[in-house]
């Protein structure tokens, strides 16, 4: 009997122990983690920045916990292989445009309206409006990634080689777009023949022909120095270029409640911060445009003829979200 006893005694003692190391085990906090964020934008870019910022307010937030990596100018790829990285959770976290998630969620190339809004002020209210926001709801599900929250570029506009005086300048001509559907229609629709190409490629095309003019915002006609190869900048200011603060649905999925919480607010907050910079130095970037000795040529949406109304034909079928952020911005 006293054997039995002791059997038991030394069982029950064990299954204690591992009690209490499983329960330490599921109460302790998760462990600490370098993120790895990624982005197409060159380290002097906002969105570069923004992302850096990011990391350090959430290193202070964590009492260096956790920190953020940042790796920009496509060293983790493009931005549909590095959606595919947030997708498998080889890839943390990532700022991308919403024109690569627009690719697999249409819902979020209705951003991309012609003329959805009037100038950089009101596209900023409508990134922030609850219409827009509503959209992330549908990522985890859709593509295995969570928003946090938009942040922006400046308006599009173009920069050519030529002179351009109307729209059947462009007629034919060669236009470097960002690769997704929404421009794509766009420039279709505008008799003119878009040709995807990545960022870094658009400077050397430019310089030797092998496109005619890029669909372009005025900060990067500026600072990459595509105006050294450019006799106009139409100043359209046809399409807003939101960008969007991802992170792995994998990755958050291991995450606690409170370390959701605070990855949530801090890059919400950076990458809205984005939109302020270019609400405040579209003027200026515009100014800097214009002192190089550009021709800047400002066009409303007559330029572009029938191409809008064709446009929002055929993406008002595609989704209703074309009509809910345009009844929002007006």
């Amino acid at each position: 009997m006293q054997r039995v006893w002791k059997k038991l005694t030394i069982k029950s003692v064990g299954a204690v122990i591992a009690a209490a190391a499983l329960t330490a085990i599921t109460v302790a906090p998760a462990a600490a983690k370098e993120f790895r964020l990624g982005l197409i934008t060159p380290p002097p870019h906002v969105w570069t920045k923004a992302a850096g910022a990011f990391g350090e307010d959430l290193k202070d937030a964590t009492g260096g916990a956790h920190s953020v990596a940042v790796f920009p100018s496509r060293q983790l790829g493009n931005e549909a292989q590095m959606l595919q990285q947030l997708q498998t959770g080889a890839l943390d976290m990532a700022f991308l445009t919403v024109a690569e998630v627009s690719n697999r969620v249409p819902d979020l190339g209705a951003f991309y309206a012609p003329y959805l809004v009037k100038d950089i002020a009101a596209a900023a209210t409508l990134l922030r409006s609850g219409p827009a926001r509503k959209l992330l709801d549908q990522l985890p599900r859709k593509i295995g990634v969570v928003g946090v929250g938009y942040g922006s570029a400046g308006l599009r506009q173009i920069a050519a080689r030529d002179a351009v005086t109307d729209a059947a300048s462009l007629s034919g001509k060669k236009i470097r777009i960002t690769p997704f559907e929404p421009i794509k229609d766009f420039y279709t629709l505008l008799d003119t023949a878009p040709t995807p190409m990545p960022l870094p490629a658009v400077y050397d095309a430019l310089a030797n022909g092998q496109v005619d003019a890029i669909d372009m915002d005025l900060e990067l006609i500026w600072k990459l120095k595509y105006w050294q190869h450019t006799k106009t900048v139409v100043l359209s200011n046809h399409m807003m270029f939101p960008m969007v603060g991802l992170v792995s649905a994998k990755v958050w999925s291991g995450l606690s409640g409170e370390e959701r919480t605070t990855i949530r607010t801090l890059m919400a907050k950076h990458v809205d911060s984005t939109i302020d910079v270019y609400v405040a130095g579209e003027a200026k970037f515009l100014d800097e445009v214009k002192k190089t000795g550009v021709n800047v040529v400002t066009v409303g949406p007559e330029f572009f003829g029938d191409s809008i109304a064709k446009w929002n034909g055929i993406w008002e079928k595609k989704t209703g979200a074309v009509k809910i952020l345009r009844a929002e911005a007006n």
